[in-house]
């Protein structure tokens, strides 16, 4: 795992805040020992939710919580990390062209600096990915910030979108792409925002 998530688990710990952090690809050795402890040991608690027949998808999200101690105690995340978490979702997607579900597997893993519960971080976990939805990738595809090619003082762009959108949300817009369009073909819904 890259130096620089360590030292974000040193912070919270010197600020006396704790932290889930998902583990990803990159971070090799500690996923593959995460992978291990999950098939090795019996999970302390579990979770399960359904978001049944939500845009033509079924899926079920199981969390399991392990005690990490045992594993990662004895290493250089001693006393950072006390929890890893498994979280496994299994989607069924009904296809347009011939109506007949198909079925996705997706195992995550995360580590968490708490002794969480379950169902706590089955929200936590739930949570962050409302705020990729309702922010970053608002960002990235409304308001093209991946493409952006800005290299000079790329972070007064970033704050400006910060702003823009800040302002359609104060103003009840849902839906931040039709309101961008919207807004280009008539300046007058611009200047009827509120700005406070």
């Amino acid at each position: 795992m890259p130096c620089t998530v360590k030292k974000t688990f040193l912070a919270a710990r010197e600020a006396n805040c704790h932290l889930l952090v998902q583990l990803k690809g990159n971070q090799a050795g500690l996923l593959a020992k995460a992978k291990m402890i999950a098939a090795h040991t019996a999970p302390l608690a579990h979770h399960e939710t359904l978001d049944a027949n939500r845009r033509a998808r079924h899926e079920r999200r199981r969390t399991e919580v392990f005690d990490a101690v045992p594993q990662l105690g004895k290493s250089q995340w001693h006393g950072l990390v006390t929890r890893l978490i498994r979280v496994t979702r299994t989607t069924l997607s009904r296809r347009a062209k011939d109506g007949m579900w198909g079925r996705r597997e997706e195992v995550s893993f995360y580590l968490c600096s708490a002794a969480i519960s379950a169902e706590a971080a089955a929200e936590a976990i739930r949570g962050h990915w409302g705020i990729e939805n309702r922010n970053h990738y608002v960002r990235d595809v409304a308001m093209l910030e991946d493409a952006c090619r800005i290299r000079a003082n790329p972070g007064i762009f970033a704050r400006a979108r910060s702003f823009a959108l800040n302002i359609l949300r104060a103003n009840g817009e849902n839906n931040i792409a039709d309101a961008l369009w919207r807004n280009a073909l008539d300046i007058n819904r611009v200047l009827d925002y509120r700005f406070n």
